[in-house]
């Protein structure tokens, strides 16, 4: 007697653009991964490195919401959490002299990376600045990837951790849109993984650049995954 055909595996997809995500209706808790990146107090609260420089922390605070709404449902739901923080360590070891010259150039009086402020010295792990904020704390059970430069794959383990854990689509959120959430976006991309970012997940320090950012991942019907907004995700993810 022959054996019965396996049940087809039922297909999900995001109404994401430039195409439904995932490419392949592969979309589970098992292999799918939440990334919400720097979301610190350094990026988007009162005091810290942004709001030092002069830039309009309002949106790089937009995108709070939007996140903790998807955060929601993909932690009722069973998804992979993760975290990022870029920092530096105490000692300035993994600080780049190149890097550490233009933080001191932009609105800060002349302080920079590792420097003192009102939020303990900037972009250094473990203090109040580097934190990630309350609203999007971390749960005891969730990675947290500690990062020393834009990317979230340079110098991490985040590969090895997405890898053993058998991840294959990220959705991608936090800020800034066109630095850090990006950097990662197209790393993650050329690893293989399939990519979606949250468009009113992510925010950047100028607007138009938010804007320039979301546009690049389209071209090419996708060169480096897809966007879509929270609305979006949650009806997918929320769906049997």
């Amino acid at each position: 007697m022959a054996a019965a055909a396996p049940a087809p595996v039922a297909q999900k997809f995001v109404d994401a653009n430039p195409y439904k995500w995932p490419y392949n209706g592969n979309l589970k808790p098992e292999n799918t991964a939440l990334i919400i990146i720097d979301m610190q107090t350094d990026f988007c609260g009162v005091g810290g490195y942004v709001d030092k420089m002069g830039y309009d922390i309002s949106l790089t605070r937009k995108p709070i919401e939007p996140i903790r709404k998807v955060l929601e449902v993909m932690r009722k739901e069973g998804y992979h959490i993760m975290h990022t923080r870029e920092g530096h360590r105490p000692d300035l070891a993994d600080l780049p002299p190149n890097k550490r010259w233009r933080s001191c150039q932009i609105g800060t009086d002349g302080k920079g990376i590792g420097d003192k402020g009102p939020c303990g010295r900037i972009l250094v792990r473990g203090e109040d600045g580097w934190n990630i904020i309350p609203e999007l704390a971390p749960l005891p059970n969730e990675t947290i990837i500690d990062k020393p430069g834009k990317g979230s794959f340079y110098a991490t383990d985040l590969d090895m951790v997405l890898r053993t854990k058998g991840i294959q689509n990220i959705i991608l959120c936090g800020i800034t849109t066109d630095v850090c959430v990006h950097t990662t976006m197209r790393e993650a991309n050329d690893r293989g993984y399939e990519c979606l970012m949250l468009s009113d997940g992510t925010g950047a320090t100028d607007y138009g650049n938010h804007l320039a950012a979301l546009k690049m991942i389209t071209m090419q019907h996708g060169v480096f995954g897809t966007h879509a907004d929270s609305e979006a995700v949650i009806k997918t993810l929320s769906s049997k």
